[in-house]
């Protein structure tokens, strides 16, 4: 089974604007109907949430105590009270989405997929195990492709709720993104605002470790980070891969380079596969010794919180 796992510390999401939710119908209740203004711009029609919605339902949702609100692309299940789910669905879920939209993807993700929020550590491990049949490894959320679920302990915060939505726009739009980008841009918002109409990423968690690492010299060559595969990646990681993708992702973000690098190298992809060139020419051409050497200056001069 292929599961995104984000192992964070608990990180509340900034800003929860204000927002219209669609079609919230819980659980137990009488059936409530579709707004009548439809859904906004989705490869899904009203007619598909729909029958989506019987079928959980039917087959997953418990028959008491959750609510399910229907926010395209997603669908989201969640057993705190019903305007809670409700403001999540549209704070979090709705201002993520329209965001990351707006600055990378064209294309919503294939499949309708679910939210589940549980409302804390007991009810997230209850709930996974009698759901999906699995134990969570991490206590904060996960996003998995076999299930079409992002699962996640609400309580942690909103961090990685944003950050596990970012995997399934990546695997819909840019299905040979390596991870040290998905995971870069994943972990760029788990701390995340709003900035002039746009979505940023603030400094977090992974700062202090990447500090320590950098004064340890111990964080590899981008050269090295950029070329990991997948397995290399997550399953190798010495510590550093996390943090050194999304700082280089942050430090190009405040430079106003992230979103050209992110769409010359969607573009570039075939013929530079890890990424290594575009980053070298969206910099200038730069000497990339030279570059890592005033990157880690920037990254120690940055604090958290």
């Amino acid at each position: 089974m292929q599961v995104y796992r984000t192992a964070l510390f608990a990180l509340t999401l900034l800003a929860f604007l204000p927002g219209r939710g669609l079609a919230a119908q819980p659980t137990g209740f009488p059936k409530s109907g579709f707004p009548k203004s439809g859904f906004p711009k989705s490869s899904f029609t009203e007619a598909d949430f729909a029958q989506h919605v019987a079928q959980l339902k039917r087959e997953k949702v418990p028959r008491e105590g959750f609510t399910i609100v229907v926010q395209p692309p997603f669908v989201v299940i969640g057993d705190e009270s019903p305007a809670m789910v409700r403001r999540r669905a549209t704070g979090t879920v709705k201002w993520a989405v329209d965001h990351l939209k707006k600055a990378y993807f064209k294309q919503d993700p294939i499949e309708i997929l679910d939210i589940w929020l549980f409302k804390d550590k007991n009810s997230y491990e209850k709930h996974a195990k009698a759901i999906f049949r699995c134990k969570p490894d991490t206590p904060f959320g996960y996003y998995s492709h076999a299930d079409q679920a992002l699962v996640m302990n609400i309580s942690t915060g909103g961090g990685t709720l944003v950050h596990e939505i970012v995997h399934p726009f990546v695997e819909a739009n840019f299905p040979d993104c390596p991870a040290w980008l998905n995971e870069g841009l994943g972990s760029l918002y788990e701390q995340s605002a709003e900035r002039g109409g746009r979505i940023v990423g603030l400094t977090n968690w992974r700062l202090s470790g990447l500090q320590k690492a950098i004064r340890r010299k111990q964080v590899p060559s981008f050269a090295t980070l950029c070329a990991t595969s997948d397995r290399e990646f997550y399953n190798e990681d010495k510590g550093t891969n996390y943090g050194q993708a999304r700082y280089l992702c942050y430090w190009l973000q405040e430079h106003r380079l992230l979103r050209k690098f992110y769409h010359a190298f969607h573009a570039a992809q075939k013929k530079d596969p890890s990424g290594y060139n575009t980053l070298k020419g969206v910099l200038g051409g730069r000497d990339m010794a030279e570059f890592q050497r005033k990157w880690e200056a920037y990254v120690l001069r940055l604090t958290f919180p």
